[in-house]
Formats: C-alpha cells, sequence, structure tokens
C-alpha cells in the first residue's frame, strides 16, 4: 500500500518513544496486523516505506480514541464518510485488535469484553464446519466474509451500503475482502437480492444484519422464507442479533425463533457466546 493507517494506540508508541528521545521505534502502519522499524527525527516520524508523519499530526491523531487516519503524500485524513445510500455517517474505530466499523455512532462488531476479530471468529464457529458455498447477508469491513472462505469452497458476500466498501478499502484488515479470489461481492438490498438465487444455492448462511430499528426488513417472515428457500438440506443458519441477556434482545430474539420456526426451520437454538442463534433446515 501507498499509505499507512494509525490510530491513537501507534501514535503511543511513537510519542513515548520521542520522549525516551530514541532514534527508531517497532510500530504498527496497519492497525496492528504487521510492525516496522520507524525512524524519529526532529520534524516527525518516518516509516520504511516513505510515509512521513509530523509530530503535529501525531499529536491529533493521539486525541482521536475513535478514529483512524490514512496517511498518504504527506497529508493525514481521517478514515470516514457518509452514505447517500442509508444516511448514516461510517467511520474506522481502532481496537487494540481489528478495528470495527461506527454507523451512526454505533460499533457494528462487539468490543466490550472483546475484539471485532474474536466477535468474527465466535459467529463462524457456531457454523462449523464452514465448507461448500456460504452466503454472508451483510459485508461490513468484510471479516465474516474472510474468516468463511478460510474453508469455504466459495463465500457470496452482500452489502446495501457503498460507503460501507469505502471504509473497508481502506481498512488493512480488510485487504482480502478485495483480493481473495473466493470472495464475490454484491451492491445491493439484501432483501431483494436473495430471490436472484436458486433453491438449496447455500450449505451455511451468515446473517448479521444491522439493528433491528434500522433494518426491519431483514428480520422478517418473508426474508427468512426466502433464505429457508436456499439453504440447502440439512443447512444452518446463523443469525446475530444481540445481547441475548439484555431486555432488547430477549424480544428482538423471542421474534425471531418464532419467525424463523414459521418459514420453515426445523430447529433453532441460541448461542448466547455470540449473541444470535443457530437455525438448522
Amino acid at each position: 500500500m501507498s499509505y499507512i493507517v494509525l490510530s491513537h494506540y501507534q501514535s503511543k508508541v511513537l510519542l513515548d518513544a520521542r520522549c525516551q528521545g530514541l532514534p527508531s521505534v517497532s510500530v504498527s502502519p496497519d492497525l496492528n496486523r504487521t510492525t516496522v522499524k520507524a525512524r524519529l527525527d526532529e520534524e516527525g516520524v518516518r516509516f520504511p516505506a516513505g510515509q512521513f508523519v509530523t509530530w503535529s499530526d501525531l499529536e491529533r491523531i493521539g486525541k482521536s480514541e475513535t478514529k483512524c487516519f490514512v496517511v498518504e503524500d504527506g497529508s493525514v485524513s481521517e478514515v470516514q464518510t457518509f452514505s447517500e445510500t442509508t444516511n448514516w455517517a461510517r467511520a474506522l474505530m481502532p481496537t487494540p485488535s481489528a478495528p470495527t466499523m461506527l454507523v451512526s455512532g454505533v460499533p457494528m462488531h462487539r468490543i466490550k469484553g472483546t475484539d471485532p476479530y474474536r466477535d468474527t471468529l465466535k459467529k463462524i464457529k457456531t457454523l462449523a464446519p464452514v465448507t461448500g458455498r456460504v452466503l454472508d447477508t451483510a459485508t461490513g469491513l468484510g471479516y465474516t466474509a474472510i474468516e468463511a472462505a478460510r474453508t469455504a469452497d466459495e463465500v457470496i458476500t452482500i452489502e446495501i451500503d457503498p460507503a460501507s466498501l469505502e471504509i473497508a478499502q481502506l481498512n488493512p484488515w480488510s485487504v482480502e475482502l478485495f483480493d481473495n479470489p473466493k470472495i464475490s461481492q454484491i451492491v445491493g438490498d439484501a432483501y431483494d437480492e436473495v430471490d436472484a438465487f436458486d433453491d438449496g444455492s447455500f450449505s451455511r448462511i451468515i446473517h448479521d444484519p444491522p439493528m433491528f430499528s434500522l433494518a426491519g426488513d431483514l428480520y422478517a417472515g418473508e426474508f427468512y422464507a426466502q433464505l429457508y428457500r436456499i439453504l440447502r438440506h440439512k443447512g444452518r443458519l446463523f443469525h446475530y442479533i444481540g445481547d441475548l441477556s439484555s431486555k432488547s434482545g430477549q424480544g428482538v430474539m423471542r421474534g425471531v425463533i418464532r419467525r424463523l420456526g414459521d418459514a420453515g426451520f426445523s430447529r433453532v437454538v441460541r448461542r448466547p457466546e455470540a449473541f444470535g442463534v443457530l437455525a438448522y433446515k
């Protein structure tokens, strides 16, 4: 990449090294995926690939705990955008591990007591073994599609909002979403896009929609009936809901389980460790 992506975590490493008078320090240029040796001088920090960040910019980055910053051609800008499709503001938010995306100020992954990467692994684990053809109904940053593609033959992932993919293209943890030949992307509304799939097209479906208040149609019985139709015999569907022990989560879960049953799923099992339910066909 010709650019690097930093957050307050990397800024702290660099500013602390400056205070200690170090000539160089190991730091991540890609939000904790890898590390490089960066050189420090009076003006700022120089990375091996040629990127340069001033001390004033690093101090600005260090003051923001909810934003990530792209450094390219000497300029520093926040990784954020506003979607004309959904009217949602989107931004990349750092964590000690993989970043999450803020959607209208709400993190799209669990970050309390876990991190987005471990959150994704728990969802994938509910469907193990993840084999055959897999449908991911909400791309987001692509973590689900990327992990599913490690063992699946093919992954189809759907994203309604092009702005989400704009953020993902700047996220170092999302590179495989665009590079892995086993992953195919569809830009559109999952509610409509599933109509085009043949009966029994998928062995596994991962349904991780936005919260009910933002995307109620993706919790509708009609949509569940379509997911049942395109899932093969003995296939499995994981449906993310949220904290099943919370009052709101319990309410949503009851409705989800009832409508999945009405759609034809033979068994629906609560999976509280992954904040969702697993449905069997």
